[in-house]
């Protein structure tokens, strides 16, 4: 499904089932089907699922236009009111999780049921405060270090018929890393522990034993920093924790959410 933008941007999204509404939104440089391992069981437990390419991504209009994370976060506003969306559940892999809170930072979190991080430090850059950013990325290698290859992201073979999707999807649709690098570099600056710490959402940080991006124990850190939320490392997994292990954070995402009786008892 296409829907465009107020800057005339068209976004591609899937959206399937009916039930409470679950977004999926992937990482930079990444490709919706990477969540296609969970799909099928969400639907199976009676949620509607939505699942977004981000603007550059995917088979969403690639352009030079809102390359920064506020633009991304008013994208997912824009598509949820046109689909008339008043609650939902968020999922997010990496800048995925970081376009939430982006979105909590301009709009508040009344539309947010929860919220789920996978392998997303809320804070990119390390520094005296925080030692838990993104590879050895600080303020005396900002911005350059993010022009460098970041090696793969998974460590754990995925399913051969997902892999097989998002290479596809790769190749009909080619990531322009350079283009897109203003939005990289405003990911990497922005720091959401104040957006964490008044979260009044229950939070569910995700995060992968063996990413080659994070020390994973940013999730009990920042679990910490917020009212309601939780922390849970993955074992034999990288930063698609979703697509690497999908039984498993399965088994976390929907005890979390019985946990916090959502979906509501019918």
């Amino acid at each position: 499904m296409k829907f465009t933008t107020s800057d005339h941007v068209a976004l591609d999204y899937t959206d399937q089932g009916e039930g409470p509404t679950i977004l999926l939104l992937s990482g930079i440089g990444g490709y919706k089907e990477v969540f296609e391992p969970i799909i099928s069981p969400l639907l199976s437990h009676h949620f509607r699922v939505i699942n977004v390419d981000a603007r550059n991504q995917g088979a969403s209009e690639h352009t030079i236009r809102g390359r920064r994370m506020s633009r991304h976060a008013i994208d997912i506003k824009e598509l949820l009111d046109s689909l008339a969306i008043d609650k939902v559940i968020g999922i997010g892999n990496s800048m995925g999780a970081a376009t939430l809170f982006a979105y909590i930072s301009l709009f508040g979190d009344d539309r947010f049921l929860a919220i789920i991080d996978i392998d997303q430090s809320p804070k990119m850059i390390s520094d005296e405060t925080w030692q838990f950013g993104f590879k050895s990325l600080d303020w005396s290698s900002f911005p350059d270090y993010l022009k460098f290859p970041f090696g793969k992201a998974a460590v754990h073979k995925i399913n051969d018929d997902v892999f097989a999707d998002m290479k596809a999807a790769a190749k009909k649709y080619p990531y322009n890393p350079e283009i897109n690098y203003p939005l990289l570099v405003d990911h990497a600056f922005q720091d959401w522990r104040d957006i964490i710490l008044e979260l009044n959402r229950p939070l569910l940080i995700v995060a992968g034993e063996q990413s080659p991006y994070f020390d994973p124990n940013f999730a009990a850190t920042t679990a910490k920093i917020a009212k309601r939320a939780s922390a849970k490392i993955v074992a034999n997994a990288g930063h698609l924790v979703m697509a690497e292990q999908p039984v498993n954070f399965l088994k976390l995402a929907l005890k979390f959410l019985k946990q916090n009786h959502l979906p509501p008892a019918r």
